[in-house]
Parts: C-alpha cells; sequence; structure tokens
C-alpha cells in the first residue's frame, strides 16, 4: 500500500529556496481513501502475480532432497484492509497488514540420489503478518526521497500438497518440507518490499524538476525543504517559480511564507501564494513580451477612438495642425512587471504602462509625438465549478499622465475617458468571456479531483478537494 502512496507524492515534488510559494496537504482522509482504493487495486492484480522461485534442501530419514517450487501463482487471496498511518518518528508512513492468506499452484521438481522427478502442487499460506515503516525526505537537488526504515513480516501456517511424479512418496515429509518452506518465504518478503522501494527511490532521482508550461514559461516545482507530518497530515513545500526559458532570470522578490488552514475534512489541500502568479509575470516581462505595438487596423469599428491625427485633435488640438492627415500607432509597453496580490475574497492587478504614440509619414518615416504613463488597477474573483477553474475581473481605476510631448502640453482627462470605455467595452467583456469559460483543473490519469473549494486568502488562495480514483478513463488526454 506504501508505493502507492509515495508514488502520488513523487508526482507532486521534484530545487531550493526558503519559503514555499506551493504547499500540497494530504490529510488523514486522503491517506485512508489512497489505502482503501489502493488495496481494491492490488486484490485486482494479485491473480497476474508470479513469486519468485524458492529453491532449497531437505534432509529426511533417508537422504536428502533438493527441491525447487517454480511457476507460483496465486489462486486466492484473503486480503484484509491494511491500516496505514502517518508515522512521526521517522517523518514518513507506517504500513501493517495482519491476517493475510493465500492460495498458490505451480509445479514442483526434485533431485534425490540419481532421481529426478516433478510434478504440481497446491500450497496454502496462513496469518502472513506484515510491517513496514517507510520515511519521506528531500535530496540535495529538491527531489522527493523515500527508504525503507524497518520492515517485519511473519508466516503462521503453511500446507502444501504435491501432486503428479513420485509425489506420493514425498507428501509424508510434508511436514519436514512446511517448516522449511514457510521459513524461505517469510524472509523473501522484506527484502521484496526494500528492493521496490529502492526502485521507486531510483526513479524519483531521475524525474525532471521542472516543466515548460508553454514556450515562455518553465516550472520550478521542486521541494524547499524536508516534509512535514503530524499525526493527521503530510506538508510538502513546492518552489513554485516560473522561469523564462529564454533568460533564466529570479525575479527581484522571493516568496513570503504563509499557514494553510486545516481542512480534515477533505482528502486534499492546496495553497498557491501570489509570488507563483508574479514571478509567471516576471517571466513573460524579463522575456521581453509584454509589449504590443496597435494601429488603427487593429481597433474595433464600433470603438469610438481612431488612430489617426484628425481624430485625436479633439482631445489634443494641436495634433492635427502640426502633422494634418497621419495615421498613428501605439507603442504599449509594461515599465515593471504587473503585481498580483491575493486578499480575502479577491486578487487585485496592479499594472504600470508606458504609451507612445507616433505618426506615420506615407514613405514610413516614423515621428515621435508623446508618451504617457498608464496605470491600471483591477479586482479579480476566482472559483472552482465542477472541475472548472473560473474567474471574472472588474477594472477599479485607470490613470494616465503625461510622461513626455513632442507637440506641446496637453490636459490628459478625455484621453483618460477614452481608455476607461474602451477597456470596459471590448478588453474586459472579451477577458470576462474566456474567464467565464475557465480552464480544467490539473488531473491525473485514473484519478479526478471532485467537490473542489477555492478561498482567496492574505497573500494565497486555498484549494481543498476530494479525490475519486476511476476504473477505467478513456476520457483522458
Amino acid at each position: 500500500m506504501l508505493p502507492s502512496v509515495v508514488a502520488l507524492l513523487a508526482l507532486l515534488s521534484c530545487t531550493h529556496g526558503e519559503n514555499p510559494a506551493i504547499q500540497f496537504i494530504l490529510t488523514n482522509k486522503g491517506l485512508q481513501y489512497g489505502k482503501h482504493a489502493g488495496a481494491g487495486w492490488i486484490q485486482e492484480k494479485l491473480d497476474k502475480v508470479t513469486l519468485p522461485d524458492i529453491s532449497g534442501e531437505i534432509n529426511i530419514y533417508i537422504g536428502s532432497i533438493d527441491y525447487t517450487l517454480t511457476g507460483i501463482t496465486i489462486t486466492k487471496c484473503d486480503f484484509p484492509e491494511p491500516s496505514v498511518e502517518f508515522f512521526q518518528n521517522n517523518t514518513g508512513f507506517k504500513a501493517s497488514m495482519s491476517g493475510l492468506s493465500v492460495a498458490l499452484n505451480g509445479g514442483w521438481m526434485t533431485h534425490f540420489g540419481i532421481i529426478d522427478d516433478g510434478g504440481q502442487f497446491d500450497m496454502a499460506i496462513f496469518s502472513m503478518d506484515v510491517t513496514s515503516v517507510v520515511e519521506l525526505g528531500r535530496d540535495p537537488d529538491g527531489h522527493l526521497s523515500v527508504s525503507s526504515v524497518s520492515c517485519d513480516a511473519q508466516v503462521g501456517d503453511v500446507d502444501i500438497q504435491f501432486h503428479g511424479g513420485a509425489s506420493w512418496i514425498f507428501q509424508p515429509f510434508v511436514d519436514h518440507f512446511k517448516g522449511h518452506i514457510r521459513s524461505e518465504i517469510q524472509i523473501k518478503i522484506c527484502p521484496a518490499v526494500r528492493e521496490f522501494i529502492d526502485r521507486l527511490e531510483y526513479h524519483l532521482q531521475f524525474m525532471n524538476v521542472s516543466f515548460d508550461v508553454d514556450q515562455v514559461l518553465t516550472l520550478d516545482l521542486a521541494l524547499t525543504g524536508l516534509p512535514v507530518i503530524d499525526a493527521s497530515s503530510l506538508n510538502l513545500g513546492l518552489k513554485g517559480e516560473f522561469y523564462s526559458i529564454k533568460t533564466h532570470m529570479s525575479p527581484p522578490f522571493e516568496a513570503q511564507p504563509f499557514t494553510m488552514p486545516e481542512q480534515p475534512s477533505y482528502m486534499l489541500s492546496m495553497g498557491l501564494s501570489d509570488f507563483t502568479l508574479n514571478s509567471a509575470s516576471y517571466g513573460y516581462y524579463s522575456a521581453g513580451l509584454l509589449q504590443v505595438l496597435i494601429n488603427d487596423s487593429m481597433i474595433p469599428p464600433r470603438f469610438p477612438l481612431r488612430l489617426n491625427t484628425s481624430y485625436m485633435g479633439q482631445v489634443i488640438p494641436q495634433l492635427p495642425k502640426m502633422f494634418p492627415g497621419l495615421l498613428m500607432n501605439l507603442k504599449i509597453y509594461c515599465k515593471e512587471a504587473p503585481i498580483f496580490s491575493f486578499q480575502p475574497g479577491a486578487v487585485k492587478l496592479d499594472v504600470q504602462s508606458v504609451v507612445k504614440a507616433i505618426a506615420m509619414e506615407p514613405n514610413g518615416t516614423q515621428i515621435p509625438l508623446f508618451t504617457l504613463n498608464v496605470d491600471l488597477k483591477f479586482s479579480g474573483k476566482m472559483w472552482i465549478t465542477g472541475e472548472t477553474l473560473k474567474g471574472s475581473m472588474t477594472m477599479d481605476n485607470v490613470t494616465l499622465t503625461l510622461a513626455a510631448s513632442e507637440v506641446g502640453t496637453f490636459k490628459t482627462d478625455a484621453l483618460e475617458v477614452m481608455v476607461k470605455g474602451g477597456m470596459k467595452m471590448f478588453v474586459l467583456i472579451k477577458l470576462n468571456e474566456k474567464l467565464g469559460k475557465g480552464i480544467i483543473l490539473p488531473r491525473m490519469k485514473y484519478a479526478q479531483l471532485v467537490n473542489s473549494v477555492l478561498k482567496m486568502e492574505q497573500g494565497f488562495i486555498a484549494i481543498s478537494s476530494d479525490a475519486e480514483f476511476l476504473l477505467t478513463d478513456r476520457s483522458f488526454n
């Protein structure tokens, strides 16, 4: 059962930083659901398992018999619900299973003096108890690490029936075989558990520590510290930082600490600080992508503003006198990366931009006209409906100030009114259409989030959810 839990956590782990920007919490409710689902999955797979051969030598009254039990498969299993709990002493998990009984069959081969023989056998293993403790950690590169701390296995009894060959000769010596076979099975259980955990640890070390989310940004999801475990939950702190693939520059700010509220009634919780969004904003900014050139052909016909010197003469009277009948371009770019801030019930966005107006001569000559500083402030909300994250945005304020002018001074009040109208009539309407459709939450194959809720806190958003495992998942892409 432990490997199933650790494999799930491995997908969420992967480099350094003092404060995590993303926190992932697995509650006891989630652990128990994962245990139950994992036990059902193991039960289904047991009939496809072939166990390792068992070989040995047994001394009987008339000499020594070399034997091999091979092709051992499980025909029936009384698989009790295992017990899994968070284990604070070793920062990991403790799993135990008591009373496991298994029926198996396979082939037997014996060598006794010059006699070789073989046939089939039926075996029953009764009252098997296994307890294992696994410790979670973090390697120097920020991967989740896993190691076996202890393992104990006890086999209550074994019964075996030989068929075919000279089994009638060996069957009377079953009592001699039973004790030896019981010991062979018992001593192989914990090494098999440790071998599986070692293989899992090997794969963890080769997992990617970052992921390209598009052609511009990489997301770093490394562990920032050791996993934190108490009696009721596991908390993983992840770096949660976006980088520009082109520049790989770190933002001039750091993730701030935040404390996730306890949600024991949900299986999973995730906290996302505003640092993560701001690092994405800085990534686009440092890559030089937060800029646009607008000409008159790009403005919708219904918009009450045309980009030419004649129309702009309504708000800048001297413009058409100095440069009559010329088309204009607007070069818009951010002075710095836009800043997001999460607050209780809302997300705020502050954009400080620059607009440079340029007149275009028929021969293509560009004439600088003026430069405006434009500060925009927005408020937004986010929520989850089904498996979809949705949102909405409103504009709080727009402020225009004249930074420089090659055409003399002018008042910006009328321009400010135009910009506000254009933002509300076109930009925000289209943006809210997209936000209203939302984006599908990330998911894993054969598992999906259900009953998800989102709450906006000071400096972070908290998402709490249950999970549901799917036996089939044809819809997963």
